[in-house]
């Protein structure tokens, strides 16, 4: 089986919004509409009864989390909604009638419906670009490198990114977009730090099993209010 996901390093995203932007240019997203958000949370006090300068925040992404049992699919009338065997949930716009039934079904929030073309819409990961060995536009251009791109069933530590430049090595933008690392890589490097399997989070499960995950290193995970 494969799981395609995404997994994001929250102590390394910095906000900037590349990677929402990114997903806009790269899929045609219409104005007003989006993909990919990326919300702010917090200040949080980080511990009980704490206050500035003693608070949380994070950025935390949000798209389409590609569940392993989307409810989406289910409650498709026409079969739009479908799951790919690359794990990946999709929108085939020939078969959408517009009901959205998918939109209302989903626990996220991340679908909408396109008032021109009449069809729902939402994160497809690129679907164009893997089928074609390329990394999801929202991790190729991610600018704290905080975005890795894998299989699920190869273990996140094989997750892919596009390298980052060390030292004075000069990289052209192709390159950027070719030569990768992995998520164990860039760790052994020291370009991020280590995380232990009570540091993965996803957001809630209600019977979807959700499958973009987020790694969370010393602070309070909000991500199940």
């Amino acid at each position: 089986m494969t799981q395609y996901a995404i997994v994001t390093d929250l102590n390394r995203c910095v906000g900037c919004l590349a990677c929402a932007v990114a997903c806009k240019v790269a899929n045609n997203v219409p104005i007003g509409s989006f993909w990919n958000k990326v919300l702010r949370i917090g200040p949080n006090p980080s511990t009980e009864g704490s206050d500035f300068p003693n608070v949380d925040m994070y950025f935390l992404p949000i798209q389409c989390l590609h569940c392993e049992n989307p409810a989406c699919v289910a409650v498709c009338p026409t079969g739009a909604s479908h799951k790919l065997e690359d794990g990946t949930v999709q929108v085939d716009k020939e078969k959408c009638i517009s009901c959205q039934f998918c939109a209302m079904s989903c626990p996220y929030g991340v679908r909408y419906l396109n008032e021109e073309e009449r069809v729902v819409e939402k994160c497809t990961l690129c679907e164009q670009k893997i089928a074609q060995g390329e990394l999801p536009q929202c991790v190729a251009q991610c600018g704290g490198r905080a975005r890795f791109f894998g299989d699920l069933d190869e273990g996140l530590d094989s997750f892919e990114a596009p390298e980052i430049a060390s030292g004075n090595e000069e990289r052209s933008y192709e390159g950027l977009q070719t030569v990768r690392a992995t998520l164990g890589e860039s760790i052994e490097k020291g370009y991020m730090r280590s995380y232990e399997s009570s540091d993965v989070y996803h957001l809630p499960d209600v019977g979807n099993r959700p499958s973009l995950l987020y790694i969370l290193r010393d602070a309070t995970w909000q991500g199940e209010e």
